[in-house]
């Protein structure tokens, strides 16, 4: 074991000349550090892990057994550039995570923001944007270009197909195959993906009133269970609930996709009460 003032190196690792530890960092047995990988400060690398591509990882990270980070994007279109991976601080990446960097077509950049899990065998593809305090559930997969904002909850086995958004505090369940985009807020569910409510719970556990929570279900049934052409019932929705922030966000959500298909609710989901922890 190699220590110094700043960092400790199992002897086993292999760190190439030009990567960059930062001070308290400790790279365990077996690790590979490309020399174009950028680890912060505190980092922890258990045993076994490989950090190639243009690669940033923020401090306190820690990274177990067999996580792959920073390799090639999965597609067609990559040229071979010096595309980049960057990850936030306080992330913990479990064994067997895998994120790529992104390709030359879509800024060449795939990210990930602070206080993020990845469980086991969860992946992140090229050009995806992940946000703050999100949580990939075991074998939960994003193809390429997806975006998850904060607080999002993947469920295990769970995948969002390339270039699908999912809202801030949305919850996914396992096994569910996301082919639309998700509101925020949004709960979904079902092999082929339907929206089955709200995610209560998440908003509860963030610190929303019962009152942003009755608003925002009042929404919901107006967006969803209700007859009418869609694009009516948004602006409907948007003036009727003009002072409410929470209703705001799914309202902004919707009108950026622009005709992106947006995930609806099914059968399931007509009472717009979801409670995924069995609260109401």
């Amino acid at each position: 074991m190699l220590e110094t003032a700043d960092v400790t190196i199992d002897p086993s690792a292999r760190v190439s000349p030009g990567a960059v530890v930062g001070k308290g960092t400790v790279i365990g047995p077996y690790c590979v550090v490309g020399p174009n990988v950028v680890l912060g400060e505190q980092c922890r690398l258990i045993s076994h892990v490989s950090l190639t591509g243009h690669t940033t990882i923020g401090d306190r990270s820690a990274i177990y057994p067999f996580a792959s980070l920073g390799t090639p994007p999965q597609s067609v279109k990559y040229r071979g550039g010096p595309t980049r991976l960057v990850i936030g601080s306080d992330c913990e990446i479990r064994e067997g995570v895998t994120m790529n960097t992104g390709t030359e077509d879509d800024g060449g950049l795939t990210s990930v923001g602070n206080k993020c899990t990845f469980m086991v065998g969860s992946h992140v593809g090229h050009d995806c944007k992940v946000g703050n305090s999100v949580t990939l559930a075991n074998n939960a997969v994003l193809g390429g270009h997806v975006v998850v904002e904060d607080y999002v909850f993947m469920g295990g086995h769970s995948a969002a197909h390339q270039f699908v958004r999912i809202g801030e505090s949305a919850m996914i369940a396992g096994v569910t195959g996301l082919g639309a985009d998700v509101i925020p807020f949004g709960f979904a569910i079902g092999q082929r993906g339907e929206l089955d409510g709200l995610n209560v719970v998440g908003m509860r556990r963030r610190g929303y009133s019962r009152a942003d929570i009755h608003g925002l279900r009042q929404a919901y049934r107006a967006l969803f269970l209700v007859r009418g052409h869609f694009k009516e019932r948004v602006e409907a929705v948007e003036r009727g609930f003009a002072d409410d922030p929470v209703v705001a966000k799914v309202i902004a959500f919707i009108k950026a996709g622009g005709s992106r298909p947006l995930m609806k609710a099914g059968k399931t989901g007509q009472a717009g009460e979801r409670s995924p922890a069995g609260e109401s």
